[in-house]
């Protein structure tokens, strides 16, 4: 199962998960994020990733996919909260060499120059 949620701020959108990103839920977590996005007009993207606990190559490619989708507007990517495990997997497939890593989601908006989230 996975919880989604968003805020924004600016510029800024901020997507919470939780629970388990696999390929049974990854397409959910695109059309949501996509739809966030299109309809805040937003042009960077922070994933926080505190409450997942789980991550397959699925959900590494709905961040990927997401990555090309702010880069191609000029904005930035920022994930927060990575668990020991979806660190790992992240730096395995070398999404640490495009993708901003902060520890706090107030650390990832700081970077971006931005104030904390308001929720939508």
């Amino acid at each position: 199962m996975i919880t989604m949620t968003a805020e924004v701020t600016g510029k800024v959108l901020c997507v919470r998960l939780g629970g388990e990103l696999d390929h049974y839920y990854a397409e959910q977590v695109k059309e949501f994020v996509v739809s966030e996005m299109e309809k805040h007009q937003t042009q960077h993207l922070i994933w926080n990733l505190a409450g997942l606990h789980f991550m397959d190559s699925s959900g590494l490619g709905v961040i990927l996919g997401r990555y090309r989708q702010v880069n191609e507007m000029g904005g930035n990517v920022t994930v927060c909260g990575l668990s020991t495990q979806v660190k790992r997997l992240f730096q395995l497939s070398g999404l640490f060499k495009i993708m901003y890593v902060e520890p706090t989601e107030q650390d990832a908006l700081r970077r971006l120059g931005e104030e904390p989230c308001k929720t939508l």
